[in-house]
């Protein structure tokens, strides 16, 4: 019986279970509380009673039924909702987590469980020392990868030992955050431009952290590939749905890892989730660098990504003969040992890559009026139930359209079309050995797609051309100036496929130490012979047997972005008003509406004509208002719609990123623009 005075009081009993590794002192324990008590004396009064002398500070209380942490110390009980029937466990906020990288590694490290995700993946960026945490976020693995592992390791008769890298010993282990010396602009550790190993110099600044100078090497260095059984035993999507399948796991960047139902020591996969890589410099940037060179080549092999062969002998030349190579070979490590500074400068100025093609200074000086294109191309219009026509014709290019005439006489009067590129999918058609130089463009057209194939004569005309296109397609004139830096990248991607037989280059195939199945996807290896593949691998990597081990990763990433395909997420939906399930492709700066039985695109939505977007949680469904009074609306089928959500709000805000930020990023603009209201 409860005394007058106590029921009077209104008190109450509490249950708490503290998660303590000491076995001889019990875990639950039963508080007298009363609903005006805050969470900081809940906690106090527990310590007093638990008797361990040890440091809580780390510790906090998370509420099992609610699945939430209680971390506003000076709110009340009745505030947070908390009565007799709540069950909260008293436990540390940072635990161990596997992480699995780009390139394969898996890392063990503490992670906070009660930060929102979008500061955990800081952290954990901090710690591996990879600039703009931003890009990259935690996924969980779809079911289907883990039911096909799950199934070789019962036909493997040896478990295989993962070598996992530890770094318990973070800041971040101990419940700070990660030591700042480590990641500001002035002392991130500076890297060998031509090589990405630390310079000698700068080693000493990795002594605050677990990234030793052996560590950074692991996961700023490309290792040999897996074996030809390996990659077949992975998971490769076959289809959009199988696609759609590798994006469903993304976490939810607002929310915990707790709250998300993560629990200690689960091995989740960190892995670049927007693909607009801000500002890549050799100098800085070597771990992470080689982390999207990795994610790169394992998309390619795993067919994440469709490419041409012509393309994928270029990815394996780049890869196998090139950067596995140099990788393994001491001569790389010590390249530029006797170099003059002046040198590794000249160097690092010709490496800095950004999304815009890189240094753009002084290409376009006093444009007064926006300059056009004018030249002889053919036009190919696919008939349904006839072939082909193509016919040559004269073209004009201006500001954002596509004008052609009959011929260049003809080009006072009115065209016979004229093509606006504004919103459009532009789709490379090349295959450099048969000379066959074209552009698919896709123009958006009230019932779908207008489909129209131009024919260049050679390489240099194609360059323009498809610059021109790309950018118009973007909304942008040839007087931007990431117009030349386009024109370069695509001529350079060109040169790259441009080989011819060399007799010397592959006079004996088998000298060279490398299976040529590792680095091309099971569908080639399943196409031609081993001695085949070598030979014609060779005859690609003469193209780039000059490179540095640094620019052959750049020249990777550079040419997976040249894909088109290249940064397109996948997700099965059903807009509103149709019977049937399409798929949804989110990029960096657009939509796509695609048919899931042929692939096609249907409609491309620009995020540069999105008025607002927002969310009906209680139907779950996304409504998005564009310029000129469009209108749509899907659920999602094969992920929650706060992926689609995050994904949308998430390119916009990386879009509003300046080097003049000092890489200070406003978390807060992060979760209004992501978060959305559940």
């Amino acid at each position: 019986m409860i005394s007058s005075n106590e029921y009077g009081s209104h008190s109450w009993e509490l249950l708490v279970t503290v998660d303590h590794q000491h076995e001889e002192v019990q875990k639950e324990f039963l508080l007298r509380v009363t609903g005006d008590l805050h969470i900081g004396g809940v906690m106090l009064k527990l310590v007093e009673q638990i008797k361990i002398s040890q440091d809580w500070s780390d510790y906090a209380l998370w509420w099992e039924q609610k699945k939430c942490w209680l971390l506003k110390t000076h709110w009340t009980l009745d505030k947070c909702g908390v009565q007799a029937d709540a069950k909260l466990f008293f436990t540390t906020q940072h635990k161990m987590l596997r992480l699995r990288l780009p390139n394969m590694k898996t890392v063990r490290l503490k992670v906070s469980f009660s930060s929102m995700v979008f500061r955990a993946v800081s952290d954990i960026c901090k710690i591996l020392n990879i600039r703009r945490s931003e890009e990259l976020s935690l996924l969980k693995q779809s079911e289907d990868t883990l039911k096909k592992k799950k199934k070789k390791d019962k036909n493997s008769k040896e478990p295989a030992t993962e070598d996992i890298l530890n770094l318990c010993n973070s800041p971040v282990s101990s419940g700070l955050s990660g030591s700042p010396g480590l990641y500001s602009k002035t002392m991130t550790p500076v890297y060998d431009p031509m090589s990405g190993t630390p310079a000698s110099s700068t080693i000493t600044w990795f002594s605050d952290s677990p990234l030793t100078e052996q560590n950074c090497s692991v996961l700023a260095s490309s290792h040999p590939s897996c074996s030809p059984e390996t990659l077949a035993e992975m998971y490769q999507p076959r289809s959009l749905a199988d696609k759609a399948k590798l994006n469903a796991g993304w976490l939810d960047s607002s929310r915990s890892l707790m709250e998300q139902g993560i629990l200690e020591d689960d091995q989740l996969l960190l892995r670049f989730k927007y693909y607009t890589f801000f500002d890549l410099n050799p100098k800085y940037d070597a771990v992470r660098i080689n982390q999207i060179y990795e994610q790169a080549r394992w998309a390619i092999l795993l067919e994440e990504i469709d490419c041409t062969e012509e393309e994928m002998l270029i990815f394996a030349a780049l890869q196998a003969y090139h950067v596995s190579k140099l990788s393994l070979s001491s001569e790389a490590q010590d390249f530029t040992c006797e170099s003059e500074v002046d040198e590794v400068e000249a160097a690092l100025s010709n490496l800095e890559v950004t999304l815009e093609g890189g240094n753009t200074n002084n290409i376009l000086e006093d444009i007064t009026d926006i300059p056009k294109l004018a030249d002889n191309l053919r036009l190919v219009r696919p008939r349904k139930l006839s072939l082909k026509t193509i016919k040559p014709y004269w073209f004009v290019f201006k500001d954002t359209s596509v004008s052609y005439f009959k011929n260049k006489e003809s080009t006072q009067g009115e065209p016979i079309e004229k093509l606006n590129l504004k919103g459009c999918e532009v789709v490379p058609d090349v295959n450099v050995a048969a000379k066959k130089f074209g552009i698919k463009l896709l123009i958006p057209v009230a019932d779908g797609m207008n489909e129209v194939y131009l024919r260049c004569e050679n390489e240099n005309q194609y360059a323009r051309w498809m610059a021109a296109c790309v950018l118009a397609s973007k909304g942008k004139t040839m007087a931007d100036s990431s117009y030349h830096p386009e024109v370069h990248k695509i001529l350079s991607f060109l040169k790259m496929k441009n080989w011819t037989m060399s007799p010397q280059a592959v006079s004996d195939p088998e000298s060279i130490d490398m299976k040529p199945e590792c680095f091309v996807s099971p569908r080639y290896t399943k196409k031609y012979k081993s001695k085949q593949l070598a030979a014609r691998i060779l005859e690609a990597h003469q193209n780039v047997s000059q490179m540095t081990l640094v620019e052959a990763k750049l020249r990777f990433i550079q040419a997976w972005q040249s894909l088109p395909e290249f940064g397109l997420s996948y997700y099965i939906v059903r807009f509103k008003g149709s019977k049937k399930d399409d798929v949804l492709g989110v990029s960096y700066n657009r939509l796509i509406r695609i048919d899931m039985a042929t692939g096609d695109p249907i409609t491309t939505w620009r995020f540069s004509n999105m008025k607002q977007w927002n969310v009906n949680w209680e139907i779950r469904q996304v409504a998005i208002e564009f310029d000129q009074n469009v209108f749509i609306a899907f659920t999602c089928l094969s992920a929650d719609c706060k992926i689609i959500h995050e994904y949308i709000g998430g390119y916009i805000f990386l879009s509003t990123r300046s080097k003049d930020q000092n890489e200070t990023l406003d978390e807060d603009l992060f979760h209004k623009l992501t978060g959305g209201q559940e």
